[in-house]
This record gives C-alpha cells, structure tokens and sequence, in this order.
C-alpha cells in the first residue's frame, strides 16, 4: 500500500469564496482531509455547509480560490469515479424498481464496485424488488448511499445522510461507514445530528457566516464550551449549600439526582466529596457538543 505521505490529500480547499447577489455565502474557507479521514462539516442554517459541498463535488464554481481532489479537478475526480455522494435534493429515477436503478448506474462507472458488496453494505436485500416510488424517506436515503458506492468511490460526499433514518438505521449506517472507511478511504458529511458528528468523526470543521471558525477533534472542540457537568446521587440535598461549592455553575436537583455545571470541575468534585460524602454515583462528562458549537458559532457571526 502506499504511503498516505505519498498521496494527494482527498480534498483540499484553499482560500474559497463564494458570492450570490449580495449573501457571502462562503468567505475565505480553507482546510485540507487525508486519505482515511472520517470528516464532519457543521454549523446553523446559512453557514456555507451545503454551498462548500457543492463546490467541492463541481456542482458550482467558486467565486476566488481553489478545490483540488485526489489531486486533480472536482469534475475530473467525478468523471473517473472517484467519489460519490448523497445529497438531500434530487429524486431516484421513477418507474423503476430498486435493482433496476441500482444496476443501470452502476453500467456508467468506469470501474463499479461489486454490486452484491454495494446491495450488503446498503442493507438493501429486501428492498431491491421495490418500487423507488414506494420506498419510505428513510429507505430512500438507503437507495442513495447504494448509488454512491456504485462507482467504488475513494471519497465519500455525505449530506445529511441519516435525514429520515430511525435511530437503529442511523446506528447501521455509520456501522457501514467505518467498513468503508476502514480500507483507507475518506468521507466528508455534513449532519444537524451533532451526537453523529461527536461519535463518529475523527474531526469537525465549523463553519459560521461562511468562515471556519474551528477545526479539531470532537473533544477540542468541546473543550471550548469550558464547563462540565457533575451528576451525581443526593438525599436530602440543599440547591443553596451546593452552589457554595468552587467552581460550581447553574444546579439542577430532580428529586435525589442533582446536575451541576462547573468551570472547575476538579475543584468541585474534591469539595463535593468533602462536604458531601453521601454523594453517591458520581459522573463528570464534558460540555455537551452543542454547547461548544453554539459558542463558536455565535462569536464567529459576530467577527
């Protein structure tokens, strides 16, 4: 195998910017994925989520800048089959049944993937003598990922994938997508699911108002958000007493289960033990995703 040193990066996207009308829609993006990355692309509504995607998949252009994959042009990686996608927009061909599809786009690959390796991956075993115009939101987006692995892509374009997918579905796709990645290939994919983006990428990067305002793993990027939170298990608790300890932030009490939000969580857990030493079942978790998210995000639309 050769070295991933020796290959070019799966994307790299250097200095875009795109502009329609008067919205900026993207401002200056940069960041680069190697070979073997599982890559979230977060942010709210109006980031440049979508319209960073589109460029790098060569559905419009950049204004300034430039988008190279696998080394070569965004349309020269689609033409030789080197990446797929799923996207939210676009409908299947109607009229026909899913191992119809599924077969006519694979004869337009120039090298497809084995098309019993692509129906397994997919999960798609007992849909393929469905009709596409009978399949569920959730069995369309199945069909999708089939399209794109047809073409044996080395990168993956995801966005919004499991839109639509119940909660063990979402949980067999990711299973299949660290199979896929597994063999050293890449994914990109955007999702409003952060607990996805928290468990399964290597990385995230945040954009906000059409920048990147972060670019790390998961547990960097919530390492921002500052605080933590310390659960824990206390008869008889006192809310005033409680928020005396160092550190200690906002407190929850639901009966005997007490939440607290601490800027010093060290500090606070050897207090509570000393002051509390009834405290039982005692947990410390890192700021939720979200929480950092909202916070980078926020000062990243007001730069």
């Amino acid at each position: 195998m050769t070295s991933q040193s020796k290959r070019p990066p799966s994307v790299e996207v250097h200095d875009v910017h795109k502009q329609f009308g008067t919205v900026c829609a993207v401002d200056g993006v940069t960041f680069r994925i190697e070979p073997g990355e599982v890559v979230a692309l977060l942010g709210p509504n109006g980031a440049g989520k979508t319209t960073t995607l589109d460029m790098i998949l060569g559905l419009t252009r950049p204004d300034r800048g430039e988008i190279q994959i696998l080394g070569t042009t965004p349309r020269q990686a689609l033409d030789d089959g080197q990446v797929g996608c799923v996207l939210q927009q676009g409908d299947l061909l109607k009229g026909l049944r899913v191992h119809e599809l599924i077969r006519a786009v694979s004869a337009l690959q120039p090298r497809p993937a084995p098309l019993a390796e692509v129906v397994k991956r997919a999960q798609l075993d007992d849909l393929l003598n469905r009709k596409v115009t009978k399949l569920s939101g959730g069995e369309t987006q199945r069909v999708r990922f089939a399209l794109a692995l047809v073409g044996d892509p080395a990168l993956l374009i995801l966005d919004e994938p499991t839109a639509a997918m119940d909660v063990s579905a979402r949980r067999s796709f990711w299973d299949s997508m660290r199979e896929f990645v597994a063999a050293d290939r890449t994914v990109l994919f955007s999702t409003h699911y952060l607990e996805e983006a928290d468990a399964i990428a290597d990385r995230i990067i945040l954009l906000a108002q059409g920048r990147v305002v972060a670019d790390g793993p998961a547990s960097q990027i919530r390492a921002v958000a500052g605080a933590k939170t310390l659960r824990c298990t206390l008869s008889d608790a006192q809310p005033e007493a409680l928020s005396k300890l160092p550190g200690a932030g906002p407190i929850t009490v639901h009966g005997t289960q007490i939440t607290i939000r601490s800027l010093d969580s060290d500090r606070t857990l050897r207090a509570l033990l000393d002051g509390f030493p009834l405290a039982s079942d005692i947990e410390v978790t890192a700021a939720p995703l979200a929480d950092a998210v909202l916070a980078l995000t926020d000062a990243g639309s007001h730069r």
